[in-house]
C-alpha cells in the first residue's frame, strides 16, 4: 500500500470522529483558533478549512450556541454545546463506547491498549 492511499484511509477514519471530537471540546465555549488548538493539543489535528464548516453545521443544525465576546482587544465569537448538543453528544458517547468495545474484541486488545 502506497502512503497516498495511507493517507487516504486515515482521513476517512478520522472525518467520522471528527464531530465527535468538536462536540466533546465545546463543553467549555471556544472560539475557532482556541477550539483548533484544544483539539490539536489532544493530538487531534484538523485544519481551519474542515473545522470551520462544521462549526457552522452543527451551529446551523442547533447543536451549538454561539455569543461574541470581546476578548484580547477584539471580538470573538465564542461556541459552546446547547442543550440539544450535550444530548447528542451523550448519545454520540455511548455509540463510540460500545464501537470502541467491539473493535477492540475484533482486534483482540483492551480500549486502553489502543493508542
Amino acid at each position: 500500500m502506497t502512503q497516498s492511499q495511507l493517507d487516504k484511509i486515515r482521513l476517512e477514519l478520522r472525518r467520522g470522529v471528527l464531530v465527535l471530537a468538536v462536540l466533546a471540546s465545546l463543553k467549555e465555549a471556544h472560539y475557532g483558533y482556541s477550539l483548533r488548538k484544544q483539539l490539536n493539543d489532544n493530538g487531534i489535528e484538523i485544519d481551519e478549512g474542515t473545522l470551520y464548516p462544521l462549526i457552522r453545521r452543527l451551529a446551523d443544525q442547533g447543536l451549538l450556541d454561539s455569543e461574541w465576546q470581546q476578548g484580547e482587544g477584539r471580538e470573538r465569537r465564542y461556541y459552546q454545546l446547547s442543550v440539544s448538543g450535550h444530548t447528542l453528544l451523550g448519545q454520540l458517547t455511548e455509540e463510540w463506547q460500545q464501537l470502541n468495545g467491539a473493535l477492540s474484541n475484533l482486534l483482540g486488545v483492551q480500549p486502553e491498549e489502543i493508542a
